[in-house]
């Protein structure tokens, strides 16, 4: 079946060589997608909420930050790819820490999921790519 590559600049780029989401007939399958700010690189200037000492310590961290800016990260590909928030049907969650995140991510969630509720699955892991603590792996239709 064949497919179509989309990205976005209204989505931050990806940490490696893949594109924001993959069509396959119409399902929409989205890349990993964190909080980082459009158009930003990897450095930790561009996520929202957060500052680090030299050390890779925090000096400021806000995890909803964090929440909304993903979640617009998540819309703006959805639109760039022919698709739309309400169209989202599978959302896989990875926190980097489960029980200090996990309430205010249900939370944020439920505020954005009012109508559209899509399965989903949440997940605790020991780091990802960039110093952020969410990211969200989505499949929508078209």
């Amino acid at each position: 079946m064949p497919s179509k590559k989309f990205s976005s600049e209204k989505a931050p780029k990806p940490v490696g060589s893949y594109p924001h989401s993959r069509r396959v007939g119409n399902l929409l399958f989205l890349s990993g997608v964190g909080p980082r700010i459009a158009g930003s690189n990897t450095h930790d200037t561009s996520v929202p909420g957060l500052t680090l000492d030299h050390n890779g310590n925090f000096i400021e961290f806000d995890f909803a930050a964090q929440c909304h800016s993903v979640f617009q990260n998540i819309k703006a590909i959805l639109e760039a790819s022919g698709s739309s928030w309400e169209n989202l049907v599978d959302v896989t969650v990875f926190l980097v820490n489960m029980k200090r995140d996990f309430a205010v991510y249900n939370k944020i969630y439920a505020e954005y999921f009012k109508d559209n509720q899509p399965c989903r699955t949440t997940v605790e892991i020991n780091s990802l790519p960039t110093p952020i603590a969410i990211e969200l792996k989505c499949i929508a239709t078209i």
